[in-house]
């Protein structure tokens, strides 16, 4: 699935910015969550799963997202073991977006997938593939750009937005987000635990 031409779909004119089998799927799509998701308690993580997997997403069967979370195109969203989209996420996922293992996206976070080019006359839009590494958090209300690869163990503070990639284990805030300092590895902080519980 790739945008159309914006010179001759002419979107600032009203036309349309994705082929009319798209347009249905996500109409489809749409209805479905509303009717037989959007309303569902937290314990029925696993039926939103499937119904996930029923309109062409990868979610494994430990991932969890909440009623609701609103995924535009599921095709194009994969969540593996023990991830999270959060409540009132928006995965504007144009392009693939990949949750990788362990990775939480808490309460109103975005993941913009698209943009448009600002130097077309015709404002031609533009998808990039978004990349939340394992282990990551990214916090609540934060934005994601399109094309942005978040590293493992990265995290991306509370109302911080990022269109660049964030390097491994390390924490980012503010908009746009810089570090501010490395996170310890779960690897080096289960060692910490597991050495300080021995007995002398």
């Amino acid at each position: 699935m790739r945008p159309l031409n914006a010179s001759q779909s002419k979107p600032l004119s009203g036309g349309p910015s994705f082929g009319f089998s798209n347009r249905v799927f996500r109409l489809v799509w749409t209805i479905a969550w509303a009717l037989l998701a959007s309303w569902t308690p937290p314990a029925a993580g696993r039926w939103r799963a499937l119904l996930l997997q029923m309109f062409g997403a990868k979610i494994a069967r430990t991932a969890m997202v909440r009623s609701s979370a609103r995924v535009w195109y599921p095709p194009f969203l994969t969540m593996e073991e023990r991830t999270t989209l959060g409540p009132n996420v928006n995965c504007y996922n144009m392009a693939p977006v990949v949750i990788m293992s362990g990775a939480i996206v808490s309460q109103g976070a975005e993941l913009c997938a698209g943009t448009h080019d600002i130097d077309d006359r015709n404002l031609q839009l533009v998808a990039r593939p978004i990349v939340i590494g394992s282990q990551a958090w990214i916090a609540a209300e934060a934005f994601i750009g399109p094309g942005v690869s978040v590293g493992v163990g990265a995290v991306l503070g509370a109302r911080g937005v990022t269109f660049q990639d964030l390097e491994d284990w390390t924490v980012y805030i503010g908009n746009p987000a810089m570090p501010k300092r490395k996170r310890r590895s779960r690897v080096a902080q289960c060692a910490a635990e597991s050495f300080g519980k021995r007995e002398p």
